[in-house]
């Protein structure tokens, strides 16, 4: 049995700080990877945005860690030294900090092993559009 790889990179508009559902996308490219059973290696390009694996079903989840985020870790330009790049600047970069820049998800009969209710989302913690590249790597059989 030998090992292949195959590796794609997306590029995603952002609408600003907000979460974007990306499993479609990243589903697709496992797809035409046409590896059967292996890991899908999901990583985000960028300091001021992240990857999650969360709630599908009830945006509400969504809805509740934002708010939870912006209580973590306010806006406040005063407290913080680094502001090259606006007040969002800095709190974006501690939010992708605590989160995740890449994700491992399973690949068995050719498809993502994801739970019923998760889903794979880019969560963008800049206040204005972005432009964000993924890279999606994936290794198997």
């Amino acid at each position: 049995m030998i090992m292949q790889q195959y590796q794609k990179a997306v590029q995603i508009k952002t609408t600003g700080k907000s979460l974007h559902k990306i499993t479609t996308q990243i589903a697709n490219i496992v797809s035409q990877s046409q590896i059967n059973t292996g890991l899908c290696v999901v990583f985000v390009r960028h300091t001021s945005a992240s990857l999650i694996i969360q709630e599908n079903a009830d945006p509400d989840v969504l809805v509740d860690l934002t708010n939870f985020f912006a209580k973590l870790v306010p806006e406040d330009p005063m407290a913080y030294v680094h502001s090259t790049e606006g007040p969002d600047d800095m709190p974006a970069h501690i939010r992708s900090a605590l989160t995740n820049t890449s994700e491992q998800i399973p690949i068995a009969q050719g498809r993502l092993v994801l739970g019923t209710w998760q889903g794979v989302y880019l969560w963008e913690h800049r206040q204005r559009s972005q432009q964000r590249e993924i890279v999606v790597h994936i290794l198997g059989t």
